[in-house]
């Protein structure tokens, strides 16, 4: 095989290929290569994205003229991460909007674009995504790589139980197991009903593998025991997810794990920088997420000054596309938060990895009374209490110039059952659980069974009043409209 099996600009796999079923790696010589070796093919790699993207479109060569960068001055990594200006979620909408509908960082024409997906748009401009024929063999090939990684192979049922629509996702897993020579199993979500059904197919085809978000896994799993079946004898070996944090949130976690008696992977990065598991892990740890750095590349970044933190310490990645030509992202903010590590890894690839996985969104932390709280942290909490019910609602409101912090929670059919003082006791225990992580006073509310609906999609558990009480004030002062 080629130097780097075949790692060329543009890629070309041959779709063909597929490693011994014994085999650990997909790319034996590329997942296992000398980090320092691996790099300098990087920055080759880099220089070459980056002139295809400055010939190739509006958006990156003006962008970077005005930056002072041009791809020739990348010779180190160094060099690309300190000239090159990052891009944001708001540079891309920006682009959309003055180039519809694709924006001008799309860099081949528009007759080539195979695929559209993007944003759902429920508030502001949707961004649209547009995927060539050859990025779709791309993604695919990428995924069917790190799904084998996992343990996947030919033959296994890969059970894809997310929306399939606009959402990235569930579109991954699909043309992954496809390129992989799995059975691939598109079920979908988000139909009334689907959710018995899934239970039932389950039950009745006993698939190897499945990818969901963690809150639906955990509502299947719901399900399954209200139908008189256990999700432990779906017979599923190994469960990825994306679309939310959970499968790396130890309560969640736990949960799963407990539930379906399956290995649980968390995979994730941004519809944007598709294939969506650009980070995962491997057969032999399933804990935390490696950065498959010849695949996107990923730094973790300070937040404010988007310069690379040190290993062991948190920021939020930077991806950079190396295997797209499409609509390239290089050097997209993802806005979430992570800690990464370069140490040696059981499964023998020479990656970095996210040890504890994805945090959540920088822009989902709360401030409370001058703390930073992430809502991760109070599911992580929840999830490890034995009463917990599966569902929750995190309410910060103010009252006068005081934030206050209320968790609303359900707990279980049992519990319920047994009084008023079971419940108070429970109540105590969420208060002490969560004021113990977050070194806060927190009101709590204990809910009954099935308060709250459950989702096939991503769960939304917060509910910040301090905009209302904000926009009250605002009206009250004189002059006010």
């Amino acid at each position: 095989m080629a130097e780097m099996e075949s790692w060329s600009w543009p890629p070309r796999y041959d779709n063909a290929y597929c490693p011994a079923p014994s085999s650990r790696y997909w790319f034996p010589v590329r997942e296992t290569m000398d980090a320092g070796e691996r790099d300098a093919a990087i920055v080759q790699r880099l220089r070459e994205v980056c002139d295809y993207a400055y010939r190739s479109c509006d958006f990156y060569r003006h962008k970077w003229d005005e930056a002072g960068f041009h791809p020739s001055q990348v010779k180190s990594l160094e060099d690309f991460e300190r000239h090159c200006p990052v891009v944001t979620k708001a540079d891309l909408r920006a682009a959309q909007h003055r180039a519809p509908p694709f924006g001008d960082y799309l860099c081949i024409p528009d007759i080539e674009v195979f695929h559209i997906h993007g944003t759902s748009g429920t508030t502001g401009r949707p961004t649209a995504f547009a995927i060539g024929r050859d990025d779709w063999n791309h993604i695919a090939n990428a995924h069917a790589r790190i799904m084998w990684g996992m343990g996947i192979r030919p033959g296994d049922i890969v059970f894809v139980a997310a929306i399939f629509s606009l959402y990235m996702g569930s579109w991954g897993a699909l043309s992954g197991a496809e390129r992989l020579g799995a059975k691939a199993f598109p079920f979908g979500a988000g139909a009334p009903g689907m959710s018995q059904r899934a239970v039932q197919w389950l039950a009745m085809m006993k698939p190897k593998a499945f990818y969901g978000t963690p809150s639906y896994a955990l509502y299947l799993a719901e399900t399954a025991v209200k139908e008189g079946l256990s999700p432990a004898d779906f017979g599923l070996e190994r469960m990825f997810f994306s679309g939310e944090p959970g499968a790396s949130v130890p309560g969640v976690r736990d949960r799963i794990i407990s539930a379906y008696q399956a290995q649980v992977f968390d995979c994730g990065s941004m519809a944007e920088m598709s294939p969506f598991m650009n980070v995962a892990a491997s057969a032999e740890s399933s804990l935390g997420m490696l950065c498959w750095q010849d695949v996107c590349y990923t730094e973790v970044c300070d937040p404010k000054t988007f310069e690379r933190v040190p290993y062991g310490q948190r920021g939020t990645p930077v991806y950079t596309h190396l295997e797209r030509t499409s609509q390239p992202m290089i050097r997209l903010v993802s806005g979430d938060l992570a800690l990464w590590t370069n140490d040696k890894t059981a499964c023998g690839r020479t990656y970095p990895s996210l040890p504890q996985g994805i945090f959540g969104r920088i822009d989902d932390m709360l401030t409370i009374r001058g703390e930073n709280v992430y809502p991760s942290e109070i599911d992580a909490v929840l999830s490890r209490l034995p009463d917990y019910g599966g569902e929750h609602r995190i309410i910060v409101s103010r009252d006068g110039l005081m934030d206050e912090l209320l968790v609303r929670v359900e707990t279980t059919a049992e519990l319920s059952a047994q009084g008023v003082q079971a419940m108070q006791a429970f109540r105590d225990q969420v208060a002490n659980s969560v004021r113990t992580m977050l070194g806060l006073r927190t009101l709590v509310e204990v809910m009954v069974p099935g308060t709250y609906p459950r989702t096939d999609f991503k769960a939304r558990r917060v509910i910040d009043d301090r905009e209302v009480f904000k926009e009250m004030a605002r009206r009250l002062q004189p002059g006010a409209a």
